[in-house]
């Protein structure tokens, strides 16, 4: 959820390899699924190519489809990877994700990933396939294993960089033509996957952005105009997701991404008909405190103002609506009011969604799993059962990645075809000025550590630096980059961590706490080193904070 605050044990390859069916069990326990029957022959099947009628998503058949999304985040962050690769495998994610009843990822990544040579925090014991595959092969990897368990994906521009979200669709460092310009790569390299069904062109535009304005530095929908025909040049098959802005023309304010209420009287119009698909935010009072939270009517209320900001597009059979994030950690009462409502509301107007999220780390949301990534948060399944039904899962045939349908060299930018102008920056001029309006803390999803010098140990052996990956509120996520002067056997690293009150899971590497000193021993496929030898290892611990820079105690033999 950018725009708020949002929010790794390495296991044995046995445990690995029965933790999905552990996830599955926890479900049938639950109520929530059936056991799981004998693994199929064959894939589970996908829709397929989708487009729109009216305010209705349908198959190439004419059947009309709801996109049952949830957000796996992390491809957008430092970290350019889906996160929890650190704790689960891949496949493990995506079986969990199938079981709950969803038939769709959403797939937040940013600009900067998709040229970065490498990921991180991947848990080779658990992923040993992806831990040297650059962003855009993983990302192949992650279509791939979506659609052997029968969900497509829909690709979410998160951020330009992986540092913080942008009030608008270009920065200083990312221009236009280049948010463009990787738009028709991707849509060049997945042109005939058919799982991959939709693009979510940015990410909560808010601030300044605005729509039909006539300001080309701010004007949101004529750069999805721009955007939408760039890419359907290049794939007239895909759906274009749209999003709103913060600020609508009337003066109203509602959530980053959220306000459509003027796409009804000035559409999106594509060169392919059909293709658009509007997707605001909807978030509870947890999360930011909006003045409609505290009517005396509410929660009864809520309704007349989605159908204000973009329910009307729905009721009116204008174009069909994907509430592209909602969430919560649902622990107060008026969340609770918020999230019955919503989920009632989505039901009886049969409106696709995407919930936000899968992942347990969104700082101000929570996900659909605990800290563990495996444990299931079975109130908020309970909650959305109106709208998402559990399956058995069977285990899928191994599958290849998709291959790029153009040039084999991915990180090659096509030409610019001439419809997508302008394709330079637009300047902003001096109406970009903000009014003020209700507006939430500027946060992120979940936001990196800033960058603090990295603390290190060394011995004759071997050196250890300390690399932090990411923080929220409840825990931390961070590596040890270990190189060895010599042969080493046996190795560990401690460190003062005031604030750390468990190490939830580690990799390569077995943990341990007294008082407020973490203590980990080289275990696994990071037991021993041989001289030169440079890994990362690393852990998740729950904290009310991140060590900043912790000096390091290196042990080895």
């Amino acid at each position: 959820m950018s725009g708020w605050r949002k929010r790794w044990s390495a296991t044995r390859r046995a445990l690995v390899r029965t933790a999905a069916v552990a996830v599955i069990a926890a479900l049938a326990a639950t109520g929530f699924v059936a056991a799981p029957a004998p693994a199929a022959s064959a894939a589970p099947s996908l829709p397929g190519w989708l487009s729109t009628r009216g305010s209705t998503i349908v198959t190439s058949a004419g059947t009309p489809y709801t996109i049952k999304a949830v957000a796996w985040f992390g491809m957008e962050t430092s970290n350019c990877a889906p996160h929890g690769l650190w704790s689960i495998s891949l496949d493990e994610g995506m079986r969990a994700i199938a079981g709950m009843g969803f038939n769709a990822i959403r797939l937040p990544f940013s600009n900067e990933c998709l040229a970065a040579g490498s990921t991180n925090s991947i848990n080779g014991s658990a992923n040993p396939a992806l831990v040297s595959l650059s962003p855009l092969k993983l990302m192949d990897a992650v279509i791939a294993r979506a659609k052997a368990y029968g969900l497509s994906v829909i690709l979410d521009r998160h951020r330009p960089d992986s540092a913080a979200q942008s009030e608008l669709w270009y920065t200083a460092r990312y221009s236009e033509k280049r948010w463009i310009d990787d738009w028709k790569k991707l849509a060049a390299r997945y042109k005939t996957e058919s799982a991959v069904i939709g693009v979510d062109l940015h990410n909560e535009p808010h601030g300044p952005a605005c729509w039909n304005c006539g300001d080309p530095a701010r004007d949101w929908r004529a750069a999805a105009t721009r955007a939408g025909n760039a890419v359907l040049s290049v794939n007239p098959k895909l759906l274009i997701v749209v999003e709103g802005v913060e600020r609508q023309n009337d003066g109203s304010s509602t959530w980053w991404g959220g306000g459509l209420r003027d796409a009804g009287s000035a559409p999106v119009t594509l060169s392919v008909k059909n293709r658009v698909v509007y997707s605001p935010h909807d978030y509870p009072a947890s999360v930011h405190q909006q003045s409609w939270f505290t009517a005396g009517n509410y929660p009864a209320n809520l309704e007349a103002i989605w159908d204000a900001n973009w329910g009307y597009l729905v009721r009116k059979n204008i174009a069909p609506v994907l509430l592209g994030e909602f969430g919560t950690k649902l622990e107060t009462a008026s969340d609770k009011a918020w999230l019955k409502t919503l989920v009632s509301y989505l039901a009886k107007t049969k409106t696709s969604y995407a919930y936000w999220s899968f992942n347990p780390n969104s700082g101000d949301t929570g996900g659909l799993l605990t800290d563990d990534w495996r444990t299931l948060q079975k109130a908020k399944l309970a909650a959305l059962r109106p709208i998402l039904t559990p399956v058995s899962v069977p285990a899928p045939t191994p599958t290849t990645s998709p291959k790029p349908t153009t040039s084999p060299k991915p990180t090659t930018t096509p030409k610019p075809t001439t419809s997508p102008k302008p394709t330079t920056t637009p300047k902003p001029t001096t109406s970009a000025k903000p009014t003020t309006s209700p507006k939430p803390t500027a946060s992120t999803s979940p936001r990196p550590t800033s960058a603090p010098k990295p603390s290190s140990g060394t011995t004759t052996k071997l050196s250890a630096t300390w690399v932090p990956q990411s923080s929220w509120g409840e825990g931390y996520v961070a590596e040890l980059k270990l190189t060895a002067g010599a042969a080493v056997k046996t190795w560990t690293v401690s460190f003062e961590a005031p604030g750390t009150t468990a190490v939830t899971s580690a990799w390569g590497m077995s943990c341990r706490m007294s008082g407020t000193t973490v203590t980990c021993a080289g275990s696994d496929w990071a037991a021993t080193l041989t001289p030169g030898q440079s890994i990362r290892v690393g852990l998740q611990a729950t904290a009310t904070r991140a060590p900043s820079s912790p000096k390091l105690a290196v042990s080895a033999s």
